[in-house]
C-alpha cells in the first residue's frame, strides 16, 4: 500500500506531499523528517526500510521523488510507480527547483492523484495522466471550431448589413427620399455573403440567414457606429438587431464606396471567386466534416456595363448545390450558364461588391480532400519518439502557396532534432511549423522527419494545415461577359482566392 507520495528537498524539506490513506499530519510529518537520517554514504539502492515502512527513492537534481510505502507492499510495482511519479515531475516543471515545484504544486497534486487512488496504483500512463490532468476533448476541439467559423459568419454578415444601411442612406440622402432599404435593388445585393448557417453538422448550433427585427429605438438614443469594430460579436449583433433601420437615420455620414477607385489591376467589370473551406480529419485520414463554400462576386464601376450577362462553366463532377441571387434569372442560368437580370430594364449596382452565385459542399469522401497529410509517430530508444508526416497533392489543377503545417509537440522539456525536410521549418513554444513555399502538380509531395525526446504518439495530434492558393477547388469558371442587348463581348478581370476556414 502507498502511503504518501512527496517531492522533497535532500534536507528532508517536503515541496509537495499527497497521503493517500488516513493517517495524522503529525505522523506524515514524522516520517519524512526521518528519511534524511536513514541516508548513508555509499548506498547502491534506492529503498531503505524502517521497522513499520519502507522509502522508495530517485533523485531529481538536487531534490527527491520520494514514495512511502509499508513494508509489506510489492517492491517491484512500487519500483514501478516511482518511475512514473519521477516522469510526471519533469513534466510539469521546467525546471527542477524548489520554486518552480512551489509553483507547480497543483498541477504535481492533480497527477498524483491520476497515478494512486486509495493506496493503489491505477492503470495509467504518462499520456493518460497528462490527457486528464489538462481534461483534453478532441470532440471538444472540433465544437469549439465550429463554433468560431459560425461567430465569425455572423459578424461578416453584420458588418455587410452595417455597409448595406450606410449605402442606403447615402443614396437616400442624394434623391431626397425615406430610407427603405428592403426596397432597394443595390441593398438587396449587398446582403449576400459568404454563410454557412445551414450546417449538417449536429454538434453546430444554426445561425437565421437574416438577423430578426424590433420596433426601432427612437432617435434621441445613443446609435451604433459603422465604421467601429465592437467589442465581440454578440454585442454587434444585438445592437444591430435592436436598432435596425434606425440606424441610418443617426449614424454618422460616410465617405460613399463610389469614391474608392478600384486597384490597377481591376478592369470596369471585375469578378471574384472565393472560396473557403472547413476540413475536419481523424488520425487515420477519415474525413469527420468537410463543408465547401464559395461566393462570386460582381464589382461594376463603369455605368456602361451596368447591363450585362455573367457566362459560368460548372465541369465539377461532384454534386455542388448552386444558389443565385433571387434578382437573377434561374431558367437562364440552369439552361445556359448565364447570370443576368430578371428584369432586362434594370441594372446593376455600381461601384459595389454584388454577391450574384453561390456553392456549397457537403461530404464526407475522402477524396474531396484538396491536400492529405499523413503523420506517422512511432516510440523510439530512450523515451523518445520518431515522426515521418508527408503530404501529397490529391487535385493536379490546385495551386497552393505559402502552406503551414503546425505539428503540436509535447509539454515540458524536450529535444527536437530534425533529419529531413522539404522548405523550411521553425519552432515557436510548443509548435513545430512546417512551410511549404508552393505545391502544384509539379511539385506534389513531401516529407519532414524528426526526433522528439522525451515523447509517446499522442503528442503530436491534432495537426493544422493553412494556405493560399489563386485556384478555386470547385471547376467553376468564368468564360466570358457580354452586354445583355446584344450579347457583344465586354473586357472583364478576374480574381481567384481559395483558403481555409
Amino acid at each position: 500500500v502507498l502511503i504518501a507520495a512527496t517531492v522533497c528537498t535532500k534536507s528532508g524539506k517536503a515541496l509537495v506531499s499527497r497521503q493517500f490513506v488516513e493517517m495524522t499530519k503529525a505522523r506524515i510529518e514524522g516520517l519524512l523528517a526521518a528519511f534524511p537520517k536513514l541516508m548513508t554514504g555509499g548506498r547502491q539502492h534506492t529503498f531503505v526500510e524502517t521497522e513499520s515502512v519502507r522509502y522508495v527513492y530517485q533523485p531529481l537534481d538536487k531534490l527527491y521523488m520520494l514514495l512511502i510505502t509499508t513494508k509489506a507492499s510489492n517492491i517491484l510495482e512500487d519500483l514501478e510507480t516511482l518511475r512514473l511519479f519521477s516522469r510526471v515531475v519533469p513534466e510539469y516543471c521546467t525546471q527542477l527547483t524548489e520554486a518552480e515545484v512551489l509553483n507547480q504544486a497543483f498541477n504535481l497534486l492533480f497527477a498524483f492523484d491520476e497515478i494512486v487512488a486509495l493506496g493503489y496504483r491505477e492503470s495509467v500512463n504518462l499520456a493518460q495522466v497528462r490527457s486528464f490532468v489538462e481534461m483534453d476533448s478532441h470532440e471538444e476541439k472540433i465544437y469549439q471550431a465550429v463554433r468560431q467559423t459560425q461567430e465569425r459568419e455572423a459578424a461578416n454578415r453584420m458588418r455587410e448589413r452595417a455597409k448595406e444601411l450606410q449605402r442606403e442612406r447615402l443614396e437616400a440622402a442624394k434623391r431626397g427620399v425615406p430610407t427603405r432599404s428592403q426596397m432597394s435593388f443595390g441593398s438587396s445585393f449587398g446582403s449576400s455573403n459568404m454563410s454557412s448557417s445551414a450546417s449538417t453538422e449536429p454538434i453546430a448550433e444554426k445561425i437565421p440567414t437574416t438577423p430578426a427585427r424590433e420596433t426601432a429605438r427612437p432617435a434621441g438614443r445613443s446609435a451604433m457606429k459603422l465604421g467601429a469594430r465592437g467589442t465581440d460579436t454578440e454585442s454587434f449583433v444585438s445592437r444591430l438587431r435592436s436598432e435596425g433601420d434606425a440606424v441610418s437615420a443617426v449614424a454618422a455620414p460616410a465617405k460613399p464606396d463610389a469614391a474608392k477607385p478600384p486597384p490597377p489591376d481591376h478592369k470596369d467589370v471585375h469578378l471574384r471567386f472565393e472560396e473557403r473551406l472547413t476540413l475536419v480529419a481523424g488520425r487515420d485520414g477519415d474525413v469527420q466534416n468537410f463543408e465547401l463554400s464559395g461566393l462570386l462576386t460582381l464589382r461594376i464601376s463603369n455605368e456602361q456595363y451596368s447591363r450585362i450577362h455573367v457566362h459560368v462553366d460548372n465541369q465539377d463532377p461532384r454534386p455542388l448545390q448552386l444558389q443565385t441571387h433571387p434578382n437573377v434569372d434561374k431558367e437562364a442560368f440552369r439552361a445556359n450558364g448565364v447570370i443576368g437580370l430578371k428584369q432586362s430594364q434594370r441594372a446593376f449596382p455600381l461601384h459595389s461588391d454584388v454577391g450574384v452565385l453561390k456553392w456549397r459542399l457537403n461530404s464526407n469522401d475522402d477524396k474531396l480532400a484538396p491536400l492529405s497529410v499523413n503523420c506517422w509517430p512511432s516510440e523510439g530508444a530512450g523515451g523518445g519518439c520518431d515522426v515521418n508526416i508527408e503530404y501529397e497533392l490529391e487535385h493536379d489543377h490546385l495551386t497552393l502557396s505559402d502552406v503551414h503545417i503546425h505539428i503540436p509537440l509535447p509539454s515540458g522539456n524536450t529535444s527536437v532534432i530534425v533529419h529531413q525536410w522539404e522548405g523550411s521549418y521553425t519552432q515557436k513554444g510548443r509548435t513545430l511549423i512546417w512551410s511549404i513555399p508552393i505545391i502544384n502538380k509539379h511539385q506534389k509531395s513531401g516529407s519532414l522527419e524528426f526526433t522528439v525526446t522525451p515523447a509517446v504518439p499522442n503528442d503530436f495530434f491534432p495537426l493544422t494545415v493553412t494556405w493560399t492558393s489563386d485556384t478555386s477547388l470547385a471547376l467553376l469558371k468564368a468564360t466570358k461577359v457580354t452586354y445583355a442587348e446584344d450579347n457583344t463581348p465586354v473586357d472583364y478581370s478576374q480574381e481567384i482566392s481559395f483558403h481555409p476556414d
